[in-house]
Parts: C-alpha cells; structure tokens; sequence
C-alpha cells in the first residue's frame, strides 16, 4: 500500500486494521506521509484500528511529536478509530517515547501494547467476544 525505506504502510482486512511499520529512524515529511496514509485506509474502513510496529523504531524529533498532537490525532478523532496498539520489543526501548504519546492518546482511544501482531489479533478477538 504504502512503502519507503523508512516505513511501510498496510491495510489488514482479516482484522480491521491499519499497520504501520516502522524501519529506522526519519523525521519532517518522511514520518508524515505514512501516517496520513494511515488515516486515509482508516477514513475508507468503517471501524478500522492503527497498530504501529515500533520493534526496529525510533524515538521522534521533538517537531515531529507535535505534528502527532496537533494533527494525526484530530484526523484520527475524525474516522471510526477506536483502538491504537503499539507493537514493541520486549526491552521496551521506546518506553519513554511511547509513554509521552500514549498520554494523549488515551484521551481519545484505548491504547495497548503488545510484543507482535499475534497479540493484537488475540486482544481484537477476546474484545469482539
């Protein structure tokens, strides 16, 4: 759907969701034209959820983070949205990254980490019981 040497970008139909993953570091319009990609599969999908793969991620640029705040977010708020997963390594290296994020992100989605895609299709599943 979506691919650079930075991110890739994928609708899974099987679950709902949109999955964003991360491949190196990338700041400016690098970091936000996947995201918008994302929110556009989310706008066209009817209770599509976002799952960010961060195993191989980064920490943002400071800029970065608030175009996260100011834009993804309210464009997020705007499409039927209603759970964000992070998937993460188990040292959970973006522990403080991902903590600064997740703090407004939980004013407006339920947010949960897992350690892989199986995680989130298990969590998806015991929610939709």
């Amino acid at each position: 759907m979506f691919e650079s040497e930075f991110c890739s970008v994928k609708y899974l139909e099987d679950i709902n969701v949109v999955l964003v993953t991360w491949k190196k570091y990338c700041s400016g319009e690098d970091y936000r034209k996947p995201l918008l990609f994302a929110i556009k599969i989310m706008s066209g999908h009817p209770g599509c959820d976002f799952v960010a793969d961060t195993t191989d991620g980064f920490e943002d640029a400071p800029e970065d983070t608030q175009w996260l705040l100011n834009t993804f977010i309210p464009l997020a708020r705007q499409t039927d949205c209603q759970r964000i997963f992070f998937i993460i390594d188990r040292d959970n290296t973006l522990k403080n990254e991902l903590d600064a994020q997740t703090g407004e992100l939980k004013n407006y989605f339920t947010v949960q980490t897992c350690f892989d895609l199986s995680e989130v299709r298990q969590s998806l599943k015991d929610t939709a019981k």
